[in-house]
């Protein structure tokens, strides 16, 4: 077993540390993405790594940029143990509240983990499931399997955006992201909301929607499907 030693990989690992020295072994790191933003979906992301993984690389997803971001997806895809995605759509935020619609994004990623999880360390979030949980504030930035998991999330998101771009090319999505930015606000005033907007977050809910052929249709969402251990 890779020991804890110093710096940001001793402290990132030392949860699971202490996780396995009480008898448990796939421990999953869980967080999300887009849970701020004004369109899109809420997506989720539940990994479990080995204990060789290395931390280089790996950080909270907000602290790394697109080039890097992108670098950390590939050698997690590569050298996770398991990886699974879930995702709540505009709709299930406007049903629900952004809240439990990230909620159940996460209980999704972590119901199509295989082989399941014993214990899962999840960012700021306490969510009720069959496994026993610790939610961490600003675990992404202390522990390597929810810095994982932030990457793998908001790139997935990234390039779900970057899709929906183009059905909506006008409000710029493959920039922002959908958050709420200067670009996107003055977008969303003379255009008013497409498809894939929150209706009920107040912004989106001040400008109304849009004509007919500006709110479009959303396309259903594409699913990463889960690396299963070998």
């Amino acid at each position: 077993m890779v020991s804890g030693g110093t710096g940001w990989m001793g402290r990132c690992r030392a949860w699971e540390e202490t996780l396995r020295a009480l008898g448990y072994r796939r421990i999953a790191g869980v967080d999300e993405a887009g849970r701020g933003a004004l369109a899109g979906p809420v997506v989720a992301a539940a990994v479990v790594l080995p204990d060789e993984f290395s931390s280089e690389g790996v950080d909270d997803s907000k602290r790394l940029t697109p080039a890097q971001r992108e670098a950390a997806f590939e050698r997690i895809m590569v050298g996770a143990s398991a990886i699974a995605v879930g995702m709540a759509s505009h709709d299930d935020i406007d049903r629900l509240n952004v809240l439990e619609a990230t909620k159940r994004a996460m209980g999704e990623a972590v119901k199509t983990l295989r082989p399941a999880p014993d214990f899962l360390l999840i960012d700021a979030v306490t969510l009720q499931s069959s496994w026993p949980a610790w939610g961490l504030i600003k675990g992404d930035r202390r522990v390597l399997p929810i810095a994982a998991a932030s990457i793998i999330a908001k790139v997935t998101r990234d390039r779900l955006m970057a899709q929906f771009d183009g059905q909506y090319p006008a409000y710029g999505f493959a920039v922002h992201k959908g958050y709420g930015t200067p670009e996107h606000m003055a977008q969303l005033r003379r255009r008013g909301a497409c498809a894939i907007h929150r209706m009920s977050f107040l912004p989106v809910m001040s400008a109304g929607r849009g004509s007919a052929a500006t709110i479009g249709r959303a396309e259903a969402a594409p699913r990463i499907a889960p690396r299963h251990a070998q």
